[in-house]
């Protein structure tokens, strides 16, 4: 594993202010929990907010969405400890644990009250050369071992998610994008999550859609604008983020451009 790779392992977060973390491929596994302020994920067909001391996992191969908000007078924090394949692969043989059923698993989940999986997040604090630098990969190493341990001990049908080392398989692309439209990722990425090369991707793209992915997702998400302006009466800062727009300036040029005028005159 290389230094970029292994300083996702462990990461504790910390915000002062309200922090879109933006669009998100979730290349790893990982257990989570929210030490102060709140934490909304949003996999794009629903949204959920975990509190302080609430425990979250999210799911490989997944599209997501992060908005943190730190209490009043204080700072959003949470830690995250994130599961590589190969360490997945060696605990699996290790272990014999498999995967016996493919599961169509959700970008995440949250937990029941859970004692030691509490317990054990609130420890890795007391770690603070691993957080820092994710240096010693012996002792990360015995942190993930641990952490899978116990999660198969609060259930142990997560095996069917976490050692199914199978790549996604092909999907049906218009139901896909039409679902996932307003994620601003590669388009490798939803290549990937389809089942496809990069070529076969824009390929079938072409043949389903008649237009290049590109400005397919552009005509998309600004089509989607106009209606949550006009019809759900939501405000151009509500919207132009969770369509994917990189900033409010390239959200209101691509509006005026397709439309003819600007979305603030359809909404504040």
């Amino acid at each position: 594993m290389n230094k970029n790779e292994t300083t996702e392992l462990i990461n504790f977060s910390c915000h002062i202010s309200d922090y879109r973390e933006g669009e998100h491929f979730n290349a790893f596994h990982s257990l989570g929990i929210v030490l102060s302020g709140v934490m909304e994920l949003n996999d794009g067909q629903r949204k959920k907010q975990f509190k302080q001391g609430d425990l979250y996992s999210t799911r490989k191969n997944h599209l997501m969405k992060f908005v943190k908000h730190p209490p009043e007078n204080g700072a959003f924090k949470s830690l995250t400890l994130s599961f590589d394949e190969k360490l997945l692969r060696d605990f699996s043989k290790e272990y014999d644990y498999k995967s016996e059923a493919k599961q169509k698993s959700s970008a995440y989940i949250s937990f029941r009250p859970n004692k030691a999986l509490t317990s054990f997040m609130q420890s890795l604090l007391d770690y603070d050369d691993i957080l820092n630098n994710n240096s010693d990969m012996t002792l990360i190493r015995l942190k993930q071992k641990e952490a899978l341990i116990l999660l198969l001990k609060y259930d142990i049908t997560l095996k069917d998610v976490l050692f199914d080392f199978t790549p996604p398989y092909k999907i049906d692309l218009e139901s896909f994008m039409n679902k996932n439209f307003h994620f601003n990722v590669h388009l490798d990425r939803f290549a990937y999550l389809t089942g496809r090369s990069l070529a076969t991707f824009k390929r079938d793209f072409q043949k389903t859609f008649n237009t290049s992915p590109r400005s397919w997702l552009q005509q998309r998400r600004l089509e989607e604008a106009y209606y949550l302006l006009t019809e759900k009466e939501q405000t151009v800062s509500d919207i132009y983020l969770d369509l994917g727009f990189e900033n409010l300036s390239h959200f209101s040029y691509a509006f005026k451009k397709h439309f003819g005028y600007p979305p603030r005159e359809l909404g504040s």
